[in-house]
């Protein structure tokens, strides 16, 4: 029997942690839902840790860069070999996430699945070489189901990385030239929108750039409508590689009992992706932005997402998430060190 992992159980919230963190959450000195969503945040993560008093100290950020076949049909302002280049960036520690991780203390994995120049070998990157980037999907499948699951599988080996580092909180990014065209198609699939409505600029298109991206997915939905119920097939008919592995780290954090914060739009749609797979993921998903990309604001209002911060972001690399990261490590330290009434000598409320 072939190997389906992803729908294998994830880890169940531990409701006892959840309830009690709730109760220390009451007791806190201060008007009860005073700190908002902070305190949700703490009792959510209570409960999905297991403890009383929750903790994201220990921060795994991986990357996962490919390059898309269907950059050939003229939907981005950037050129391929930029996804190349970027790789270096990273590991060099120039970009974005780059100077996050380091703020952060967080450990940086990048993954390279698959760029159109093979023969890229940086220091400091894991290159899986799944194939030279995804096939043209307005012409066939983005990958074979061989490809596919070697992305996920990717995906879920960086997540087992992650366990046994002790991770209390892990951040997917991507990189791949192209990938917000893979995302509206694989979320227009999905969520059975208009095209227009999930498709935007990406890393700086004009209109006539997003009418004709518009064109493309398009094209690319009436080629593949046949298996649109088909979650994992979508996924690889019209997805990217670094797509499926956000997928299965994602899939992966959920059965280890993993706490995911996802980026933005891309990132977003893998989760969506995810929990069309296997449901029970769906608790595991923190959302740390809401991005600038049209179709984001859909994907998040389908999860039932309250993301941390909107502030117009649409950078990806996992920079929203990783910005989000001293929100949650503030709300685990109010939850953790605030005094109760009792211990502070301080009058409660009337009961």
């Amino acid at each position: 029997m072939t190997d389906t992992w992803w729908l294998n159980p994830c880890k169940p919230v531990d409701t006892e942690a959840y309830e009690n963190a709730l109760a220390r959450q009451q007791q806190l000195t201060k008007p009860a839902g005073s700190l908002g969503q902070l305190e949700a945040l703490a009792v959510q993560l209570a409960g999905l840790q297991g403890r009383v008093k929750p903790a994201v100290d220990q921060l795994w950020i991986a990357i996962f860069a490919g390059d898309h076949g269907v950059v050939a049909e003229g939907v981005s302002a950037f050129p391929q070999a930029v996804t190349g280049q970027m790789l270096h960036n990273f590991v060099s520690g120039g970009a974005a996430i780059s100077v996050l991780a380091r703020q952060l203390e967080a450990r940086l994995e990048v993954v390279d699945l698959g760029t159109v120049t093979p023969t890229l070998d940086l220091p400091g990157v894991r290159h899986l070489n799944i194939g030279a980037g995804t096939a043209n999907f307005v012409d066939g499948p983005a990958m074979s189901v061989a490809q596919g699951r070697l992305a996920l599988q990717a995906g879920r080996d960086s997540a087992q990385r992650a366990l046994e580092h002790g991770t209390q909180l892990f951040i997917g990014g991507e990189m791949g030239i192209g990938n917000t065209t893979a995302a509206s198609a694989l979320a227009c699939a999905l969520l059975d929108c208009r095209v227009s409505d999930l498709t935007g600029p990406g890393t700086g298109l004009n209109a006539q750039g997003v009418s004709h991206k518009v064109a493309v997915i398009e094209r690319a939905l009436a080629r593949h409508a046949a298996e649109r119920g088909d979650v994992l097939q979508t996924l690889f008919n019209l997805g990217g590689f670094e797509i499926a592995a956000l997928v299965g780290a994602y899939l992966a954090c959920a059965q280890a009992g993993i706490v995911v914060l996802v980026d933005g739009f891309i990132c977003s749609v893998a989760a969506l992706v995810a929990t069309r797979l296997n449901p029970a993921s769906r608790p595991w998903l923190l959302f740390g932005h809401r991005g600038a990309e049209p179709g984001h604001r859909h994907v998040l209002q389908h999860l039932d997402a309250q993301p941390l911060l909107d502030m117009g972001l649409r950078l990806g690399e996992g920079s929203g998430a990783a910005l989000a990261v001293p929100l949650l490590r503030l709300a685990c330290a109010l939850h953790g060190q605030m005094a109760t009434f009792a211990e502070a000598a301080v009058a409660d409320r009337p009961a």
